[in-house]
Formats: C-alpha cells, structure tokens, sequence
C-alpha cells in the first residue's frame, strides 16, 4: 500500500472515529425533531429524511401529511401529522392545501426540543420553536411555486376542474405569500443548502447565507457494471417539468430504444405513452432492485429537466452509466461533461439530439465515472451533517 493510501485510509477511518465520539458526546442527551413538509411517496428527498433519522436515532418526526404507515423506516419512529392529515381531500392532494400548511406548520408545538432540522422545499420552515433551541433549515430549494418556477406552476396546475379557480387566486395572493415565506425564513438559525445553485437561491429569495452538504445515496447498494446493454433511461415521476416530452418526441424521432420507468399513472403519462413509438418501453411500478439494474446494464441514463436536485443521474453513475443531461443546475455539480457524461444546452429535440450524436462518438470509463458518484456517498452525508450541528451546538 503507497504512503498516500495509508493516509488516506487513516483519514476515513479518523473521520467516522469523530462521528461517533461527537454523536455520543453532544447529540446523545438533546431533544431532536425533524420537520419536513409532507411523506407522500418514497424519491429522493424522502432518501434524505432517511439518513437525517440515521444520524439522528432519537429524533422525532413532524410533517403536514403522512401516507408511508407501512414503511419499515417508520417503525418505532414517532410521527407527528397536521390538521390536513384529517381532512380527506387534502390528505389525497397535499396541493390544495397550499394556503393552510403555513398554519399547519406553526400550529406544531416544538417547546420540548432542543434542536429542531427542517427538511424542506416548501412550508416546513415556518416552524415556531422557543428561543434557545437551535434550528436548522436543511434546504432542498426555496419554494419553488413562490419564487424561481412560479411562472410556470401556474401554467401547469394540476388540480383539474379546480384550475381556473386557482389560476385567478394565485396572483392575488402571491405577493403575501412570498412576505410571509420570506419571513418564516428568518426564523432558522442557519440555512443547509443542498447545491450550490440552491445556495445562490438561498441568498436571492431570502437574503441568507448557508452552507452546501450534498444530499447522498448508499454507494454499497449499486453495483459496477462496464459491459452496458443497448438501452437509453429515464427514471422519474411523470410530471411536466420533468421533460418526458422531450423525451419521446426526440426518441419518436431517433428510433433508439428508450425505457421509461416511472410511478406517476396521470394523463400526461397516458398520453405519452399512448403516442410513444415501439422503440420506447414504459415500465411502470418497479421494485427499487429492477431500477437499480436498470441503471446498472444501460447505455445511458438521460436527465432532461432543470433540477434543484435530483439524485437519480448519480445513482447511475453509481452503477458506472454516463449521463446526457440538461446542463444546468444540479446537473452542472453532479456530472462532468466528457467525463462522466455529456450536455445540451436547450431542452429542445434538436439540441438533446445533438447530445446524442456527440455520446454516440465517445467512450467513457465506467470505473471513472463509479468513483467520481463516490463523492455523493451517504457516509459523508451524514458526517458532514452530524458535524454541523455539532458544531452549532458547541458554539
């Protein structure tokens, strides 16, 4: 073993050697809450919920809404609902209850704890605690219907019958809306951000400073597999943002096969795979091991929409897949173009076509791009996480 790897594997080992004494020592006998916004289906920013309560054994959880009862990961775990988690059409469709999570979030009563975590990408900042406890904002991005996709939210409504009607309330009360997330805001001691793009957010919508911790995935769990088979995926919800237009108008047109796995039975799925030529395979409901081995024997895992942060295109690296994404945000930190993957620069046929082309002329190391998705691993997560509020706590 070289001198550097003897170094290297002390500082590993001296690192998880400091968890656990700074676990032990400052964490132990704190009262702890974790307060997220809703627990609805089980993606990636319910990954990190998991590993906050990983590090946080004796934490106790606050949500809006809850629907994951049968989830393992809850048991023995107390879970805290709203009022919304009584009313049926809300607990249904978390979205019509815009307007009353903020109420919903301040109506939790967090006197009893010494440190509370905000998970959030929506209202669960808004939590009230007593004075010295230590709050924390773990910041999946500011509220996106609020601030940076507003515009495009309300284009995209998907309450139905009910959209009119949403569309003409929106813009009458979204200024106060944006005061009042501003100034739920303030209430955090610190701010996490997940990226360095949701950092720059952070500080645009809500005039704060935060520090970036990486949200992350199990590397044990995805295998290395070089010798890939001759398939194009896509992994997500089928939603507008996501870009599986995109997706089969360019795969309509190319003629290369494409797999689909998603959870989301809407009519935008419905459509779209109604017009998806037969060189598109839809997979619908997988088991986590079948989208794992599917990341594993792909060619190429494609990642067309703007994200704050998504962790499916480093789970396929985890696998040794390169990624064609769209190069921008969360893409930009988590893919290195010609290296690990490719870019486009517009979500448009043409432009992600293009992509295509140029990855289609290329060779990639699948040993290379395993070792750079090593750096998202849940270890560092949870030492860098677990270090933080220690040391906010110390001092």
């Amino acid at each position: 073993m070289r001198p550097s790897q003897v170094s290297k594997k002390l500082s590993i080992t001296w690192e998880f050697f400091y968890f656990f004494i700074l676990l032990n020592m400052s964490i132990k006998n704190k009262r702890v809450a974790i307060v997220c916004d809703w627990i609805k289906d089980w993606w990636w920013a319910e990954l990190v919920l998991k590993q906050m309560m990983e590090v946080f054994p004796q934490a106790d959880i606050y949500t809006s809404v809850f629907l994951q009862q049968e989830n393992t990961v809850f048991k023995w775990r107390k879970v805290t609902c709203s009022f919304i988690q009584k009313i049926p059409i809300l607990k249904k469709s978390h979205k019509l209850a815009l307007t009353l999570r903020p109420q919903a979030f301040e109506s939790f009563n967090l006197n009893s704890y010494d440190v509370v975590i905000s998970s959030s990408s929506a209202e669960s900042k808004w939590v009230i605690t007593k004075p010295d406890c230590l709050q924390i904002c773990y910041c999946h991005t500011p509220t996106r219907y609020f601030w940076s996709h507003y515009e495009e939210y309300l284009s995209m409504m998907e309450f139905g019958l009910l959209n009119p009607v949403w569309k003409f309330i929106m813009p009458r009360l979204i200024k106060k809306l944006r005061k009042w997330d501003y100034a739920a805001a303030q209430r955090s001691d610190y701010f996490i951000a997940n990226s360095i793009n949701t950092q720059k957010r952070i500080k645009k919508y809500y005039n704060r400073k935060s520090d970036v911790i990486y949200p992350s995935i199990d590397i044990s769990e995805f295998p290395l597999i070089e010798k890939k088979q001759e398939y194009y995926l896509a992994v997500g919800r089928c939603i507008p943002y996501k870009k599986f237009d995109l997706l089969v108008e360019t795969f309509n047109e190319n003629g290369k096969k494409l797999i689909i796995a998603t959870n989301t039975d809407n009519t935008l799925y419905r459509k779209l795979k109604k017009i998806s030529k037969e060189n598109i395979e839809w997979k619908m409901n997988l088991p986590r091991t079948e989208i794992i081995d599917l990341y594993a024997k792909a060619k190429c895992f494609v990642f067309p929409p703007e994200e704050d942060f998504w962790l499916v295109p480093v789970e396929a690296q985890a696998t040794g897949t390169p990624v064609i994404a769209y190069g921008v945000w969360w893409a930009l930190e988590t893919v290195i173009d010609q290296k690990t993957g490719v870019f486009f620069k517009k979500q448009t046929p043409q432009s992600l076509q293009k992509a295509i082309n140029r990855f289609e002329t290329m060779s990639f190391d699948a040993k290379k791009i395993r070792k750079h998705a090593e750096k998202f691993d849940t270890k560092i997560f949870k030492s860098q996480l677990l270090g933080f509020v220690t040391d906010k706590l110390d001092s």
